[in-house]
């Protein structure tokens, strides 16, 4: 990928020992349950779903994460019921309109991937005014996976080269990690070096399925409505205790080493 960027799954020298996390991914999973819990509607556990994003960013920003991606609407998602994807659209439009002001002056950067085709012009037009305004901004880089999928993404990436390829722009020869990675929809940020999942669920369900080669990934029990600072502090606290190889062996270790 690109310049201060992971290539082929692997980080820079500096990250690999430091116990601070540069790109956190988190899958926000749990909200209907969570309201279910409560003898509340799905729509209250969303609601409820976007003040831990709120918690989540401020969290991010003083915990000193450069890059924290937000898996906020699946492909998948559009097989819920027509009712509930439409409240889904409306709390993004409400968050955007709300919030995007307050977060252009804490020098955050939003950044939006998944796929725009097929969104409501307004939808469109909202996500790259966001884009547009924030643009500058050097503060921790906000990444909302939208109408976002791993294996859409993969086969994007995948027909761009094929195109690049038919045009004369590229040799098949020349295809490695790095010119795949570099189609993908933001090859300028660095992989995630860990990913949380709330709900217990321990699966990625689609989610940054390339970039996640060499994650760290960390399970909490909390429902996504639930999460806090202090959750996401443990997560990193658990991130920290563990060892990265990233395929090979740490200074001493043994050869069997390299296949954990």
């Amino acid at each position: 990928m690109g310049d201060g960027m992971n290539k082929g799954g692997n980080t820079s020298t500096a990250r690999e020992t430091s116990r601070i996390p540069r790109h956190v991914a988190i899958i926000m999973d749990g909200n209907g349950r969570w309201a279910k819990a409560r003898g509340l509607p799905r729509s209250a556990g969303h609601r409820a779903g976007v003040e831990a994003v709120r918690r989540a960013v401020r969290a991010a920003e003083g915990l000193g994460i450069e890059v924290l991606t937000l898996y906020a609407f699946s492909a998948e998602n559009w097989s819920r019921p027509r009712k509930e994807v439409a409240f889904l659209f409306s709390l993004l439009r409400r968050f955007m309109h709300r919030n995007v002001a307050e977060l252009h002056a804490r020098n955050v950067r939003i950044r939006i991937i998944g796929e725009r085709e097929g969104l409501d012009k307004d939808i469109v037009r909202l996500l790259d005014d966001c884009e547009t305004l924030t643009a500058a901004n050097t503060g921790l880089t906000l990444v909302f996976a939208f109408n976002y999928g791993g294996r859409q993404e993969i086969v994007a990436a995948a027909r761009r080269l094929a195109e690049d390829v038919r045009a004369g722009r590229l040799n098949p020869e020349e295809i490695d990690a790095d010119a795949f990675s570099r189609r993908l929809y933001a090859p300028d940020l660095p992989d995630p070096d860990l990913v949380i999942r709330t709900s217990n669920e321990q699966r990625l369900s689609n989610f940054l399925l390339w970039q996640a080669a060499y994650a760290e990934f960390v399970f909490v029990e909390e429902y996504w409505p639930d999460f806090t600072e202090e959750t996401f502090k443990k997560a990193l606290a658990e991130y920290a205790a563990r060892e990265r190889r990233f395929g090979g062996i740490l200074d001493g270790g043994d050869a069997a080493s390299a296949s954990r």
